[in-house]
């Protein structure tokens, strides 16, 4: 049976290092992976400011540190930039293609290469199949995947989830040799153009972390929208803001065995 939002069990993470903050420890939150999720609840915990990786649910839960923040575009008020126009414009020629997965060893290739080359210090180095295929898995039924070509070859590759309110952005990797297109930036440009079209609400872009250049370049895409004390508020800056609050009684059970 579906969970509904006050039936839900969430755990918590042994601190861990973090892979965002050098020489600070992280704590996680997860929610309960025996529960099942309907897209309707999956669209309710984005909006309290969850996450999905693989099969599970997350948000970060560190009691020493709120530097990671939940950020959204609200599409209909957002407000192009000069570069962001040059690179959409540069991108036209290729060529988009939707799928129902990406488990074919054309989009492996493209993956192990942007790992390779743009990711060789981080937590998915060296790149494994299996891991691959758990990471950016359809975890609970509502996954889109893209495909950009140029020409025969494929050289990007978005994968995102469909909410009610708007598209969750999971994953993006694309050929580091095609550095010139801005493939990164061209494909959350791609989602909220996606979602202006479909006159939905929003892209759910992540955590900004304000001292993380991996994660602070949302801050190019605005308005911005931040989830702070329980609610979004349009960022009116890049500071450090106050942890994230739920407003909803949950159970918490901590380092599940």
């Amino acid at each position: 049976m579906t969970a509904s939002l006050r039936d839900i069990r969430v755990y918590t993470t042994f601190p861990h290092a973090c892979s965002y903050l050098p020489d600070q420890e992280a704590t996680t939150l997860f929610i309960d992976p025996r529960q099942t999720l309907s897209q309707a609840l999956y669209t309710q915990l984005s909006l309290m400011g969850f996450r999905r990786s693989g099969d599970h649910l997350y948000r970060p839960h560190c009691s020493q540190c709120s530097a990671c923040v939940p950020s959204r575009v609200p599409v209909a008020e957002f407000n192009w930039s000069k570069s962001q126009k040059r690179v959409w414009r540069k991108n036209q020629d290729l060529r988009i293609q939707e799928d129902a997965s990406i488990d074919d060893d054309e989009a492996y290739a493209l993956y192990e290469r942007y790992i390779i080359g743009r990711h060789a210090d981080g937590d998915m180095f060296p790149p494994e199949r299996d891991q691959y295929r758990s990471f950016l898995n359809n975890g609970l039924g509502c996954t889109r995947y893209f495909r950009f070509y140029d020409g025969d070859r494929l050289i990007a590759v978005v994968v995102a989830d469909q909410m009610l309110d708007g598209l969750s952005a999971i994953y993006t990797f694309y050929d580091p040799e095609h550095e010139a297109r801005s493939l990164g930036t061209y494909a959350v440009l791609f989602q909220i153009d996606l979602m202006q079209t479909a006159e939905l609400d929003y892209v759910y872009l992540g955590y900004w972390i304000n001292n993380c250049d991996k994660m602070n370049y949302k801050s190019r895409f605005q308005p911005l929208e931040l989830f702070r004390g329980g609610s979004w508020q349009i960022s009116q800056s890049t500071r450090p803001v106050s942890d994230i609050s739920h407003g909803v009684p949950m159970r918490f059970v901590d380092n599940p065995t």
